[in-house]
This record gives structure tokens, sequence and C-alpha cells, in this order.
């Protein structure tokens, strides 16, 4: 579990815009990165404009990284190198084998510094001692790996499970304390998972009956879906008053399993990552809340962060890094951790509308335009 500086949270609400065992696997030849990078990259901790960031996302199925993380994280590295710099992209598709390889292609290409959103955050701690060996800067990103990590960014998990599970009591009202509720959390490989369930239960536990709770195997919706059908079939569908679920991919296969169960009218189900289905179902009022987490604030300051660590420049790294957190082998890593928002229909305009993460085209397809328009969106 890690822990952070709480009593930096006032800092942080301020937006302060960061082996030769792989000889063999070089990242162009294998084709899954977007760039190569140069033979003669420097690893040294002070360079110019014209540095490489390696990037390294853990799947696709989450819309965020494809549509958010990387393309914002490019163009923010081109915007403070002044388009000299590069970033070379890989994505594991939720294979830790697959990133450990990647990783250590990057270190062989002699990349500057790295972005590493971990699978496992466990199975990837000796490909960040490699880095760490060749002299190059890791920056855990939306997930804090073990390992030397020079510095990590995210958004502060445990609030987003505090959000979930107030949100989960609320809903319930007055009938909270006799409520059986399910929880499908996130994977054990992920170390936001424990996090975002530790907060979660800060908020449930004593407050409402827990009647079943599941570690999703890789946060896989066909797995939380198999998971909540035996739920179901064990608590029987009419005594399960809410779903705790830890994020949308899921909360879309807890709702699947729910109507294909026959249930008439949906329990609150929770969610987090607004993904355009995700809020698709809260304005259609099927799913009960996501939890909004600003990609494009994570995403530019871990460019900065990137960035500043790689040219030497301490004073705006250490302004980014004011907080601090432990993971099971470090301690008091330098980090950012970015706050969130709990989104129901009732904000969708002055969230991921006004953000611009989506317009109203986009969300108010033919299928939900009744309820966009009940709801005002426009």
């Amino acid at each position: 579990m890690n822990t952070r500086n709480t009593g930096k949270t006032a800092a942080r609400r301020t937006f302060l815009a960061l082996s030769a065992a792989a000889a063999a696997l070089s990242l162009s030849a294998c084709g899954v990165i977007d760039g190569v990078g140069s033979d003669d990259a420097s690893a040294t901790p002070k360079k110019g404009n014209d540095i490489t960031v390696g990037l390294l996302l853990p799947e696709k199925e989450n819309q965020r990284y494809e549509k958010f993380d990387y393309p914002i994280i490019k163009d923010q590295v081109g915007v403070l190198t002044k388009h000299q710099g590069k970033v070379v992209y890989a994505n594991a598709l939720q294979d830790a084998e697959r990133q450990s390889a990647q990783m250590e292609g990057m270190i062989h290409d002699k990349v500057d510094v790295i972005l590493l959103d971990a699978v496992d955050a466990k199975s990837i701690e000796p490909a960040v001692r490699k880095a760490k060996d060749a002299g190059i800067p890791v920056i855990a990103y939306d997930r804090l790996a073990r390992g030397p990590i020079d510095a990590y960014i995210s958004f502060d998990n445990e609030l987003v499970g505090q959000v979930q599970g107030r949100a989960v009591v609320e809903a319930l009202g007055t009938k909270a304390g006799t409520s059986k509720i399910v929880m499908m959390n996130g994977s054990k490989t992920d170390p936001n998972a424990g996090q975002f369930k530790e907060g979660a239960l800060s908020e449930l536990e004593n407050k409402v009956n827990i009647v079943k709770s599941f570690d999703t195997v890789d946060w896989k919706p066909e797995n939380a879906k198999r998971n909540m059908s035996q739920a179901i079939s064990e608590v029987g569908l009419d005594n399960i008053a809410a779903v705790y679920s830890a994020n949308d991919g899921m909360a879309g296969a807890v709702i699947d399993a729910l109507k294909e169960a026959g249930a008439g009218k949906i329990p609150p189900v929770t969610g987090q990552d607004a993904d355009l289905s995700a809020v698709q179902r809260i304005i259609a009022g099927q799913q009960y809340m996501s939890v909004y987490k600003p990609y494009p604030e994570e995403a530019t300051n871990a460019a900065e962060m990137a960035v500043a660590r790689v040219q030497g420049r301490s004073i705006e790294f250490d302004a980014l890094t004011r907080d601090s957190v432990d993971s099971p082998t470090h301690q008091k890593i330098p980090a950012m951790l970015v706050q969130v928002v709990a989104l129901t229909k009732d904000n969708i305009q002055e969230t991921v509308l006004k953000d611009s993460i989506y317009t109203v085209k986009e969300l108010c397809t033919a299928k939900y335009k009744a309820s966009c328009d009940h709801l005002g969106l426009e």
C-alpha cells in the first residue's frame, strides 16, 4: 500500500505547471513503437531539446490511453522542446512480459527518460533497476511501480475510492444500513486497485452490508461479468441494492449481467474514468456515477516532469513534485497527485463537456438524445 504526504494537500491542488540483456530487442524491429530511439541518445542527466521520452502504457481497452494520454504527452514534449524532442511509444496490451521487453528495448535504444504506466507493478521492477543502472530516469505514470522510481504522477487514488464509496452511501440514503452491496474491485497486480479499494472501504464499512467482494483479474470486463453473475446467483438479484465497481469498463459488464438476470431497474453502480459509454449510461440513468479524472492535466504535467528531469531543471521538477509517496521498495518518492471529481448526470456540462473531453454530438447520439434534452445538454 502506498502512502502519501497529506500535509501537502493544499499544495497539490495548485496547478504548478515532472541491460544490455535486451540488445537483441530493437523496438523498431518489433514494430511496437511509433518512432525509433536514437542510438546516440544520451542518458546523461542534462540535455538540450533533442531528447527522447519513452512512454510505456498498459493497455488499450480503456479509451483514455490512446485518446488522451499518448497524444497529449507527445504534443506537450514537442512544445517543451521546440519540436526537437520526441516520444517513442509502446503499449503492452495488458501483458506484463511484453511490457518488460518493451522497457528493456527502450533501455537498449538509450532513451533519455521513461514514463512508465505498469501493467504489473511488481514484475516490472527488474526493468526499472536496469534503467537506473543505465542512467535513465523512470517516472511512474498513473500507477506506482516498484524499484528505484525517480518520481510519480497520478490521481489521488484513495480519494477516487472515497468518492465512489461515498456515492454509494448517498445513493442508498436512509436504507444504507440495511442494504446489501457487491464490490467489484480491480486487479491485484495494479497497486492503484488496492488504493481505490481502501478508499472505498473507508466510506462503506459499517455503513452498508458488503455481501460479496471480488478482485477482478486484469480488470477485464468479461471477468467482472462472470463475478457479477456469481454474486447474483448467490445473493439474489432483488437483494443487491448497489454495486461498487472500480472502473467504467467493469461497470458496463456489471450492468449487462444485471440486465441479463432480469433486472427491471438497475441499482446504483459506480465507475471511474468517464469513458464515453459510461457517460452515456449516466445520461440514460443506467449507471449512477463515474469518477472524472482530468487526463489533460495529468498527461501535461507528466511531460513537463520528464523534460525537466532530463534537462536538469531541478527547480521546476521540484515544483511539480511537492507530494511524496511510498512504494513497497522505496520511500518518499517525489510525486504529484492530481485531484478528481465525482461525475453524475448533474455535472456533465461542467466536467467532460467544459474540458472538451467529449462534445455534445459525441454524447448525445440518437439513442441518448431524449435523455440529453431532459438534462439540458447543449
